[in-house]
């Protein structure tokens, strides 16, 4: 049977709870919390789900580690720069939760902080927003950017930056020379002078796209991680919408190679057969009948 229902209680772990997340204390919480001390002092049995001050440390870290991470992520979200600015964050979130559910050994006399944390109620708070975040960050595919320990951008990543950066700012210094000079919308310099640094960008995106396909294994494998693909987005986007540029395709001249071969090869087929099969000449034949005829008729007028 049920334990019956007891408001004081559920006020002390409303407390709890908020003091060790860190909350900020106001009017309203300090006079909940005069309350409680009246009601502990008033004799309330000592079996209440109380956290240690152990477990309410951990609990207290994962509060602010969540909050950090959320912020961050929340403020890269549009340009995205999730992967480049929140690894540092989403390390220490997960350091923390380890810290936590590490803990399953560790009981004191009488409290398990993993326990307490993690599967204490229906709801499960902690786990859900772990995996919240978890999930977040591999739809990102942030570990396609990072070093295998995470503790930084991967060398491509850089490198990719770094071209991204210079385009943008190729873009940027030559709009800035033309203003004057040429209608908003001609953009012949910017093609031109900007051509060369694109072509690089856009070149390391697709060989990063290939070398991504042919070693990835998860269900996100034909993603580059975020933060790459919305820069090369941007990109394109600025390159032939906004610029109307464009980029002389390598492929052209196999193309059209392959096209010309593909429309000649049927007069190729039927001039080989022509050329090669024997022609039989048709040869008339006069009846035998109409050749005796015909010799007789030169005989009477021969003798006639």
């Amino acid at each position: 049977m049920a334990p019956p229902w007891c408001p004081s209680c559920a006020l002390l772990l409303a407390l709890g709870l908020a003091a060790a997340a860190g909350l900020r204390q106001t009017p309203a919480l300090e006079l909940a919390q005069e309350l409680a001390e009246e009601l502990w002092s008033a004799g309330l049995p000592g079996d209440l789900p109380e956290l240690e001050p152990e477990c309410r440390s951990l609990l207290a870290a994962f509060a602010e580690g969540s909050e950090e991470l959320t912020g961050c992520l929340s403020r890269r979200a549009r340009p995205v720069r999730l992967c480049q600015g929140c690894h540092g964050h989403y390390r220490r979130l997960l350091a923390q939760y380890d810290s936590i559910a590490r803990a399953v050994g560790n009981s004191s006399e009488s409290h398990n902080c993993a326990k307490s944390i993690l599967t204490s109620d229906r709801l499960q708070i902690v786990v859900t927003l772990s995996e919240f975040f978890n999930e977040t960050w591999e739809a990102a595919n942030c570990a396609n950017c990072l070093k295998n320990s995470s503790e930084g951008l991967s060398n491509s990543t850089e490198e990719f930056l770094d071209l991204f950066n210079k385009s943008l700012t190729c873009f940027e210094h030559n709009l800035q020379g033309q203003a004057i000079d040429l209608s908003p919308n001609n953009y012949t310099e910017v093609c031109k002078n900007c051509n060369e640094t694109y072509t690089r960008l856009n070149d390391l995106y697709n060989h990063l796209q290939r070398m991504n396909r042919q070693g990835g294994e998860s269900a996100h494998s034909a993603h580059l991680c975020i933060d790459v693909e919305d820069a090369m987005n941007i990109t394109r986007k600025l390159w032939s919408r906004t610029f109307n540029c464009s980029l002389p395709c390598s492929d052209t001249v196999p193309v059209i190679a392959v096209s010309s071969f593909i429309l000649f090869l049927p007069i190729v087929f039927y001039l080989s057969s022509f050329l090669h099969s024997k022609q039989k000449k048709r040869i008339l034949i006069l009846p035998k009948r109409i050749q005796s005829n015909a010799n007789l008729v030169n005989i009477q007028e021969k003798y006639s």
